[in-house]
């Protein structure tokens, strides 16, 4: 197995699905390493370095150990209620989302919704939107007015790896890029 689809295989345990391998997450979305390596091993030979270099490695920085790294967790992105711990935080004026064509009718309409996810994630800049939207398809970015959203009582907060993120973002606050 290769590194890259071992850490997709721990993001879908650690932000969707831990009762795929029989861990569960605690109220912060920590898991124990020792019952994460033993239960992802099943299927996806793990080590603690190979772990510990995934968690070092990946782009996104999708993760994080605690202290003593006897606990991992996911740093967004999760459809299981937990509470990551975020601090509430004054955005930048300005945010982007990246998105697929397909979703823009829905956007235009509803606003950006969390979807599966707790929040909806937003990108401090353009450049990362766009990657995040090629995922998607062809690619569509979207302006977001967070601090008139801020001034109107929403509230973001900013993930340790950097993505922004909030509850639901209203079409009223949304701008289609050209």
């Amino acid at each position: 197995m290769s590194l890259k689809s071992t850490s997709k295989y721990l993001s879908l345990i650690l932000r969707h699905e831990p009762e795929l391998i029989g861990i569960t997450l605690d109220e912060h979305g920590w898991a124990e390493v020792d019952a994460l390596i033993a239960g992802v091993s099943h299927t996806h030979p793990l080590t603690m370095e190979t772990l510990e270099q995934i968690v070092r490695e990946d782009a996104k920085q999708r993760y994080s150990f605690n202290g003593d790294k006897t606990l991992i967790r996911a740093n967004q992105g999760h459809s299981v209620p937990v509470d990551v711990e975020l601090e509430e935080v004054t955005p930048p004026e300005v945010l982007y989302h990246g998105t697929g064509r397909q979703s823009t009718a829905s956007i235009d309409a509803q606003g950006l919704l969390p979807m599966s996810r707790l929040y909806v994630h937003l990108s401090a800049d353009y450049a990362t939107a766009k990657t995040v939207g090629q995922r998607h398809g062809k690619p569509v970015v979207y302006r977001v007015h967070s601090g008139k959203m801020y001034a109107d009582g929403f509230r973001f907060y900013r993930s340790v790896n950097g993505v922004w993120l909030t509850e639901a973002v209203p079409a009223r606050y949304l701008e289609k890029m050209p």
